[in-house]
């Protein structure tokens, strides 16, 4: 579906490329031509990350923190000052822990809000303000969630996304008019280095309670959010498309 140079000629930004998803993201969009930045908050990440990509293409990186408004300005004026003009936006950093919703402390609920929802629309408005609006184009591909029932567990990672994915139909709409199309991506459980944080007890059997009866990999999260920024998809803006092997529909993460 996807032919050589799909991307030759555009320029994209990956937050949290440094690794798991969004650094297959990366690696994808240069393997179809995209010249690509990626961010994130440790510069050893990126270093490393840099080592893999850099055959493929041209690649940048930047260490900030999404979740200060400062920082993220300061990436959209690196971005402008090497290459003029931003067509892709990738919004894929953030984190999150599981937890009973009681047991959340006030300085992990704002932690976990602040990363997934204020740092996702700080990056998206200083990239339309920097860029799409005055150039009247641009995609924004948010990553989030499998939020469809919820996220038990995760209460304040499940409003934060959720968050994300009323933000993602809100700009959709208001910035049709500059040709700004945004999209949102829902993995469900991908085998990445993002479930290294999680008790092994946590993630035993888990693969079971997806009706595919498998985890997802990273490379089916990046075909998708390749599809969505491609012009194939350019009637698409305003969507929350899942991939999760079905278990939105069936199935629990874990025992309540």
């Amino acid at each position: 579906m996807f032919t050589s140079g799909l991307f030759s000629g555009k320029i994209v930004a990956v937050s949290g490329g440094g690794s798991g998803i969004g650094l297959t993201i990366a690696r994808q969009f240069m393997q179809y031509g995209a010249t690509v930045f990626i961010a994130s908050r440790k510069e050893e990440r990126l270093q490393k990350a840099l080592e893999t990509l850099a055959p493929l293409g041209t690649c940048h990186a930047f260490a900030m923190d999404i979740r200060n408004p400062d920082e993220v300005e300061r990436f959209a004026e690196y971005i402008k000052d090497q290459y003029g003009r931003l067509d892709i936006l990738v919004n894929n950093a953030g984190g999150q822990f599981p937890s009973a919703a009681e047991l959340i402390s006030p300085n992990g609920w704002n932690a976990v809000i602040n990363t997934n929802l204020n740092g996702t629309f700080y990056m998206t408005r200083q990239m339309f303000t920097s860029f799409f609006m005055e150039q009247k184009s641009g995609v924004v591909i948010n990553i989030i969630a499998n939020i469809y029932k919820g996220f038990p567990g995760m209460a304040h990672t499940g409003a934060a996304r959720a968050g994300v994915d009323n933000l993602t139909k809100t700009l959709a709409v208001e910035w049709s008019p500059y040709k700004v199309r945004v999209n949102a991506v829902a993995p469900g459980i991908i085998k990445s280095s993002g479930l290294e944080q999680y008790p092994p007890e946590i993630l035993q059997g888990i693969s079971d309670k997806v009706p595919l009866k498998r985890l997802g990999s990273t490379d089916e999260v990046a075909y998708l959010t390749l599809f969505l920024a491609s012009p194939m998809a350019d009637f698409i803006t305003g969507e929350t498309v899942y991939i999760d092997g079905g278990q939105r529909l069936w199935g629990d993460m874990w025992e309540m």
